[in-house]
């Protein structure tokens, strides 16, 4: 496959119709500002499912769509508070303070009453192995930091939210009566990060919560460097509702001359409830409908129907991703790519494209067209997590944008996930190498 000058005329028309004449962050100021929070199963999670069918046709998009799925429906039920108290030989007297917490996602709460118990202090998984005889009635309490070795944070990410989401069942195992995690971030302020959590059935539920770092950093402090005791108050509202009914948001624009195989391109609507779910995942929506948009702006013509898909339900449940793939299966469809953004709307530096040796050496040959706006390798490797199941349900090849990495963890799941803290410019070149990618893909496909 040989590019032309005209794939390179044609992808610098998208750049300037995305970076001059653009909507991708005036629709993120909308969903941010006009909707907020949108956590699966809450009032704000509906009403971005309207501001997704707008934002659709507002788009020129085709067949704009609600597809039905049932979602867990959680509910925080109020502010999460902690107090700690310490003490011990070298004090007179006790010392109190404030813990900055968030519940976790899926968890229990303590009740309106609830729960005072001493800590323990575990740094790994192992240690919980050799402590496991001195946590009954305890508080547990994982310090497992971010390894700063890792150039790229999801992979720090990837280590470390094993202690978030299967901390509480282990800690249970042993009869502890809650958890506290080191929330998943390596950032310098005290916001906690929430998250989803997954309990094993085998054990107790018990109340989870993640503390921001420099408490986490005083907590251990007292407790490793100096052996205090320390005893932690929790109160947590947090509830499981039964399952309810959302939607993914779909928008196509046909295919001219393969409308029943298609390109897909999105990111996930709903998000956790402490901010506005900006980067994750407000960034990967706006950024799938302009690339509707602007294809549809120039004039291009597709020959393959893409559909923008912002899928119900990735943070706490992966509900939509999965719906629309066994309705894709249902249907008979073939799909070229499932291509997701959700890994914040920062500058752009690779996509992950889940293909062979041979068509992943035939895409490189796309980078000079590419690196213009900022992407420079596609690495072989997923897709977002919405996409990842068209995989082994439709055997589809799945990718995701890897925008730059370093500031995301600062951000996600916390309070600190607001408009305010995307940049314009970035945002809308991810969405120029995601039309451009797509505009490729539809062109050349991926060969054999």
């Amino acid at each position: 496959m040989a590019q032309t000058t005209e794939d390179s005329v044609l992808i610098r028309h998208l750049a300037d119709t995305i970076l001059i004449d653009g909507k991708t962050y005036g629709d993120l100021r909308m969903l941010t500002k006009g909707v907020g929070a949108r956590l699966s199963g809450s009032a704000g999670y509906y009403k971005a499912e309207q501001w997704g069918q707008k934002a659709l046709t507002d788009a020129k998009a085709e067949n704009v769509r609600l597809q039905e799925c049932m979602v867990q429906h959680w509910v925080r039920g109020g502010k999460d508070s902690a107090t700690f108290t310490w003490g011990g030989s070298y004090s007179n007297k006790n010392i109190h303070g404030q813990l900055d917490i968030l519940a976790l996602g899926n968890s229990v709460g303590t009740g309106p009453t609830g729960i005072t118990a001493e800590v323990v202090l575990i740094h790994d998984f192992a240690e919980l192995e050799r402590k496991k005889d001195s946590v009954k009635g305890k508080i547990v309490f994982y310090n497992y930091k971010f390894n700063p070795h890792f150039i790229e944070t999801f992979r720090a990410y990837g280590d470390a939210v094993r202690y978030r989401v299967l901390g509480a069942s282990q800690a249970a195992k042993y009869g502890a009566v809650a958890m506290i995690t080191r929330s998943m971030s390596a950032s310098v302020d005290n916001n906690p990060h929430t998250g989803a959590l997954v309990y094993n059935d085998s054990f107790p539920k018990i109340p989870a919560v993640a503390v921001g770092l420099q408490d986490a950093d005083r907590l251990a402090g007292a407790l490793d460097g100096l052996g205090i005791p320390i005893t932690v108050f929790l109160r947590t509202n947090a509830t499981m509702l039964p399952d309810t009914l959302a939607h993914n948001v779909i928008g196509e624009l046909k295919g001219t001359e393969f409308p029943d195989q298609y390109i897909t391109v999105g990111g996930h609507l709903d998000s956790w409830d402490p901010a506005e779910g900006a980067q994750d995942d407000g960034a990967g929506c706006v950024q799938s409908i302009e690339v509707l948009r602007a294809l549809k702006a120039i004039g291009y013509k597709p020959r393959h129907t893409i559909r923008v898909v912002l899928f119900a339900n990735e943070e706490n449940g992966g509900r939509g991703g999965k719906k629309y793939s066994e309705a894709a299966k249902a249907n008979n469809e073939t799909h070229l790519l499932g291509l997701e953004s959700d890994a914040g709307g920062f500058t752009p530096r690779a996509f992950s494209l889940q293909l062979t040796d041979a068509q992943l050496a035939h895409v490189r040959a796309w980078l000079r067209l590419l690196q213009p706006y900022g992407v420079y390798e596609f690495n072989k490797g997923g897709g977002g997590s919405d996409v990842s199941p068209m995989g082994p349900v439709l055997g589809s090849p799945v990718g995701e944008l890897l925008p730059d990495s370093q500031r995301y963890f600062d951000i996600h799941h916390s309070r600190a996930d607001v408009l305010e803290n995307v940049n314009k410019r970035e945002l809308e070149l991810g969405a120029v190498n995601m039309a451009a990618l797509i505009y490729l893909v539809d062109k050349y496909g991926f060969g054999k």
